[in-house]
């Protein structure tokens, strides 16, 4: 059990501060009773300056753990590790695997992981964990590893391969969320949910014994669900009693003004530089 939690969004698509910049990807500080975690890097490109404008000792991270493979979560992985002595890395091993997108005409974009190995991240860390199922961080602080694709309204698949020509889709078996046990209750921190937040969420009930989730944050990837996917999302969110919702990167304006207007002031925004404690 965490007795203090403290999140900030780090890199994200949206910014209200003059001093901070964003750019299309998520990353979060995450501090629990002492420990310093770094979830997701971003693209890369704003994670070094924001982190210097927030005052965020990224060097002094005791864990950096990544959601899912897709370079706008993991490109800031080569800045991390060459500020980085040595960091305890937590990843499905399927976040290593060639990812791509179809583009509008060729040549399809690489959409992965910067081109590090195996070997290359046993070297430049302290220590490699594969996620494949759930998985203890620190105490109170756990990744949910491969998540179960249930629902039948989810669309967890999309416009993503695993090669160059996009023949072979992605089932993007890496994806997954982080969640931590608290006073407030279970706190839930999402990457792009491309297992289906839905899915996430039962899975995270079912690990915790727990028929309640205080708060979820984080891409929720409805950006082009349909109503009844949305109308079944908000559903699930009300079923497990959420106080606080925070759908951002991924989730699209479209989502989020649904779900503004389903949960009123239990919806918030969630930009660069914003800050949420726990309890």
């Amino acid at each position: 059990m965490i007795e203090n939690l403290r999140v900030t969004v780090i890199v994200e698509n949206t910014v209200r501060r003059a001093d901070l910049m964003a750019e299309h990807g998520l990353a979060y500080w995450i501090e629990a009773d002492g420990r310093r975690i770094l979830f997701d890097t971003g693209q890369g490109m704003v994670l070094r300056y924001n982190c210097e404008q927030l005052k965020i000792p990224l060097h002094e991270a005791d864990a950096v753990a990544l959601s899912h493979g897709h370079f706008d979560h993991t490109g800031g992985m080569t800045y991390v590790l060459d500020c980085h002595d040595g960091v305890d890395l937590f990843l499905h091993p399927a976040a290593l695997e060639q990812k791509y997108a179809r583009g509008q005409k060729p040549p399809n974009r690489d959409i992965g992981f910067p081109k590090f190995n195996e070997e290359t991240l046993r070297r430049r860390t302290r220590s490699l964990t594969w996620t494949d199922g759930p998985t203890e961080l620190f105490d109170g602080v756990y990744l949910t590893g491969e998540i179960p694709r249930r629902t039948d309204f989810e669309d967890t698949g999309g416009p993503f391969y695993l090669d160059r020509e996009c023949t072979v889709p992605d089932p993007l078996l890496d994806d997954q969320a982080l969640y931590v046990e608290t006073a407030a209750g279970v706190i839930v921190i999402l990457g792009c949910a491309h297992a289906g937040v839905v899915n996430t969420l039962d899975m995270i009930t079912e690990l915790t014994g727990r028929e309640k989730i205080h708060a979820v944050l984080g891409g929720m990837h409805l950006h082009r669900a349909n109503r009844k996917r949305l109308e079944a999302t908000a559903d699930a969110f009300e079923r497990y009693g959420i106080e606080v919702i925070g759908p951002i990167h991924c989730t699209g304006s479209s989502a989020t003004a649904f779900l503004r207007n389903r949960f009123g002031g239990r919806c918030i925004e969630c930009p660069v530089g914003s800050t949420f404690t726990f309890p």
